[in-house]
């Protein structure tokens, strides 16, 4: 019993920063109607941003919320400049537009910051806990907490803000929002914006986990981040944070219990899933059907 509950802590503190992506997907999915194949590589480019920072003597959460505030400017800027051009077109130059982009984040990096890697001191105390045999950590507590946090304000940002609902309405119906005097474009590029910073967070969170890191450390947890949020539903920032868990926590069980995967395949494990979970609700868990006159 005690070891389950263990690879349950461990994985709700791996599936915390799965959601915490996903939660970025989706801020940008619900708020353009957009996906952002770029989104792990925008969090790279922050934490390496984080890292300088730091690196010159600031304190973790001071490089933290100044990379957070300089992505919110940057996500700005690229929705301005690169992706305001494609929006309305086909949904392939987005595609396109996005992979682009995460090969020059990526390469841009490299030219910065070199290949090695480097240390990202963590954010969170060492003081640990036993509870029923199981170890708990201030570090899962506070990644867990920072995850309620920003769905909470997610939350309260669509549903209780004008600005929020502003948001919704230009990506469900980008013309007639215009029509009744939403300021589209600024919607768009606060969108963007708030998805950069909350992937910043995402990606200095992991940083922070792993100890050292490099530019390709989020490529992984973009894809996870993508699944979480498939899973939950695109549009549903609960459905993030419950589909970031459900992985992470997937992940651990079947690595521990099911001998023939291992630690090895535990990732497919995962996706097969999300797969069953899927054909029985396309929408994922808690996203919302799409309903058509025809």
């Amino acid at each position: 019993m005690e070891q389950f509950l263990e690879r349950m802590v461990l994985g709700m503190e791996r599936g915390s920063i799965y959601a915490l992506l996903a939660l970025a997907i989706v801020l940008i999915f619900r708020s353009t109607g957009l996906l952002n194949f770029a989104q792990g590589e925008m969090a790279m480019f922050s934490t390496f941003v984080a890292w300088t920072f730091q690196d010159n003597g600031a304190g973790v959460w001071v490089s933290i919320l100044a990379a957070m505030l300089l992505s919110f400017l940057g996500g700005a800027v690229i929705e301005r400049v690169i992706i305001r051009p494609v929006e309305g077109g086909s949904p392939l130059n987005i595609v396109i537009v996005t992979v682009g982009m995460f090969l020059a984040l990526n390469a841009l990096a490299q030219w910065i910051w070199g290949t090695d890697a480097k240390v990202f001191a963590d954010a969170f105390p060492d003081d640990a806990w036993d509870v029923a045999g199981v170890s708990i950590t201030a570090d899962f507590l506070g990644r867990l907490a920072t995850l309620a946090v920003v769905a909470f304000v997610l939350y309260l940002l669509f549903q209780k803000t004008k600005l929020g609902l502003a948001m919704r309405a230009v990506a469900s119906n980008t013309e007639s929002s215009g029509l009744v005097g939403i300021r589209v474009g600024r919607m768009l590029m606060i969108g963007w914006g708030l998805a950069a910073a909350l992937g910043a967070l995402a990606g200095c969170l992991t940083a922070a986990r792993i100890g050292q890191f490099d530019t390709n450390f989020m490529i992984q947890v973009l894809v996870f981040g993508f699944a979480a949020a498939t899973l939950g539903g695109l549009d549903s920032p609960l459905g993030a944070v419950v589909g970031g868990l459900i992985v992470g926590v997937v992940q651990e069980l079947v690595g521990q219990y099911i001998g023939w995967v291992g630690e090895d395949l535990r990732d497919g494990a995962a996706f097969v899933i999300i797969l069953v979970i899927l054909l029985v609700k396309p929408s994922g868990l808690f996203g919302k059907q799409q309903v058509a006159r025809v």
